[in-house]
């Protein structure tokens, strides 16, 4: 085969590979209560899912590939005992009709060795559905970080739900996902702050990502535990820097809400989830991707 034949030939096969893999973090409807939030436009985060148990919201969570979800550990006390979640996709209103959305019911529950609870760390669940989802409009993935993804002190992002809308207040009415915006807090930032109520003091481990105002007033609340913090890359990209895992409260001053910091769970994930891709991570196409493409360069060279 010519040498131009061959470079055709690899470029067709890279494209077709990249087929198969779809495109995260790009929600096709995005727009240029959570407290102090507002109502999420419709198909802005795609990605959102609401996992109720015995019919009842408990969490929520992020699609991260077509068979899985991203959640907390804390939103599965027997990761064992799947049988009583339900998985919502493409949903908008907790109480109102959602023509959009799909149903899965879970297969497996994965979470990290050593998970005990929230302040402790490790506060991340990886969910594998009962089938795959069809991607639409409403339904996308989120891109993952790798390791060594950087998210500033400061960088606005954004984290969605349907939790409380202030302590001890629900969602109410329809129950549209809510979505609000707030900074990344610094870990050393963020122990300090929480250094300032020594009545309930909190560790802010290497795995945890801080985020919200030092005057309080905007934050994530009960109800939106296994959320998805997302921040908008260089490039228009949203990639999950965090997964909601606890708070003193919700909104109050110096105690920003403390996320699971999905930058340190990249191993498991890598492990666990077939065919992931991780944002900043070069090496990885479409579940195997450039495996298949070194054997066909092997066979192009005899």
């Amino acid at each position: 085969m010519s040498p131009m034949l061959q470079i055709y030939a690899i470029w067709s096969a890279t494209v077709f590979l990249a087929a198969f893999a779809q495109q995260c973090g790009q929600p096709p409807l995005a727009q240029n209560r959570i407290v102090g939030g507002q109502n999420a436009p419709v198909g802005a985060w795609p990605w959102q899912v609401d996992i109720q148990s015995s019919g009842a919201h408990i969490c929520g969570g992020s699609i991260i590939t077509e068979s899985w979800i991203l959640s907390a550990a804390h939103c599965f006390a027997n990761p064992s005992d799947v049988a009583s979640y339900t998985i919502y996709a493409g949903r908008y209103q907790l109480n109102g009709f959602n023509a959009n959305q799909m149903t899965r019911s879970v297969t497996q529950v994965v979470i990290p060795t050593g998970y005990t609870e929230p302040h402790q760390g490790k506060d991340l669940a990886l969910v594998q559905l009962s089938s795959p989802v069809t991607w639409s409009d409403y339904i996308q993935p989120v891109c993952l970080p790798d390791a060594g993804t950087l998210f500033p002190s400061d960088m606005l992002c954004y984290v969605t739900g349907w939790g409380y809308t202030r302590e001890n207040v629900p969602l109410a009415g329809a129950g549209t996902l809510q979505e609000v915006q707030v900074p990344i807090v610094s870990q050393s930032s963020c122990q300090s702050m929480y250094a300032t109520n020594p009545t309930e003091p909190v560790d802010i481990l290497s795995d945890m990502i801080c985020a919200g105002f030092a005057q309080g007033g905007k934050d994530s609340c009960q109800g939106d535990s296994g959320g998805p913090l997302v921040c908008s890359m260089v490039n228009g990209t949203w990639v999950q820097a965090g997964v909601v895992s606890f708070g003193v409260g919700c909104a109050r001053p110096n105690q920003p809400g403390v996320y699971a910091r999905v930058t340190t769970f990249s191993s498991i994930i890598l492990d666990t989830v077939p065919g992931i891709q991780l944002y900043g991570r070069a090496d990885r196409v479409g579940g195997g991707g450039w495996a298949l493409l070194a054997a066909l360069l092997v066979l192009l060279q005899r």
